[in-house]
């Protein structure tokens, strides 16, 4: 059995997203079990240059288009034209990074090819000649193993389950510009402009993640401005014990996180939320303050490789999914480990 296994790279304006390299190195795992080649497609603005790199992490042809009227992500085009390659090329799998526009375009892209998608998969495995894959299910309670009987067999892996492979620079190759018309009229979608989010370490990317809950607002000694309601006086003290897991979070060169109360209740936007309904993520080390576990929090981070729970309630259910536990008020905890790992680190 020898397969072409073609790689969705998600690239903005010439840069690709980390969780694509990732997918292409799950593709090179594969090809290592059954053998084939590893392929690649990318499209928009920028596109070229992606597509020169994606030969430095070990594929044998890439495609791209770049063309003026796909400089801008749409759903229906774009799946057209990845599906386009996927039958040109014959290919016996469809691998995508589990990002918003990758989930979108693999579902589309298994209605133009007839088949089915296996999303959000955490392992790859061989068994009696299938490729099996591993997927939580019920908000993570569970791990599935599942595996497709249709063909190609779509895949979208989940970001940090797969580790990037190596650059050779010393490889190179020449892209080949896939062509496809454009007619607005079938395409829905049109965008309007961008608006440039908040400036940090990327959930989704990041290694560490220091996350905060409800709990960063319960700081008594904090005596807020007399002009404030309740509702305001309670925003404000959350906003400042978000600053401690800020600095925490800069000195380990992490990413914030938040509990879907803490961004319903305004402390931080919604932009910060890790679970069932935010962002999922499996950073290398997260960290929970005021955090209790509610299971749609959990949903979005029971992969992380390790966990930290910081909490004053010794039953808090975090302390359940946790390696290392401490029971204490955040407010005495952060800012001595904050100074220890400045010092460790040299900060």
């Amino acid at each position: 059995m020898s397969e072409k296994i073609l790689v969705y790279i998600d690239q903005f304006k010439g840069k690709a997203l980390p969780t694509s390299w990732e997918a292409l190195n799950a593709a090179n795992w594969l090809v290592g079990q059954i053998g084939g080649e590893v392929l690649a497609v990318t499209v928009g603005e920028g596109s070229q240059k992606v597509a020169m790199e994606a030969f430095g992490f070990g594929c044998t042809s890439v495609f791209y288009n770049d063309q003026s009227d796909l400089s801008d992500y749409r759903a229906e085009p774009y799946a057209s034209l990845v599906s386009k390659v996927v039958e040109e090329q014959g290919c016996g799998y469809l691998l995508f990074p589990t990002t918003t526009r990758g989930r979108e375009l693999a579902a589309m892209c298994s209605i133009d090819l007839k088949t089915g998608v296996m999303p959000d998969v955490t392992a790859l495995e061989m068994e009696d000649g299938k490729v099996l894959a591993t997927r939580p299910v019920y908000a993570g309670k569970l791990l599935s193993k599942v595996y497709c009987e249709a063909t190609p067999t779509i895949i979208t892996f989940r970001a940090r389950a797969f580790t990037k492979p190596e650059f050779d620079g010393s490889r190179s190759g020449t892209p080949e510009v896939v062509e496809i018309a454009v007619d607005d009229s079938d395409n829905k979608s049109k965008v309007v402009g961008y608006s440039e989010g908040e400036v940090g370490v990327s959930l989704t990317d990041a290694g560490v993640i220091v996350s905060g809950g409800r709990g960063v607002s319960n700081n008594p000694e904090l005596t807020p401005p007399a002009d404030l309601d309740e509702k305001a006086a309670e925003i404000w003290r959350a906003q400042e014990g978000f600053k401690l897991v800020k600095e925490l979070a800069a000195v380990v060169n992490g990413a914030v996180g938040a509990s879907r109360a803490a961004v319903d209740a305004g402390y931080v936007p919604y932009s910060h939320q890790v679970g069932q309904t935010g962002k999922i993520v499996s950073p290398d080390l997260y960290i929970a303050c005021g955090i209790s576990g509610a299971i749609q929090h959990l949903a979005g981070m029971r992969t992380s490789k390790a966990i930290v729970a910081i909490n004053k309630d010794p039953d808090a259910p975090i302390f359940k999914l946790a390696r290392f536990g401490v029971v204490g008020d955040l407010y005495d905890i952060l800012p001595p480990l904050t100074d220890a790992l400045r010092n460790r680190l040299g900060k």
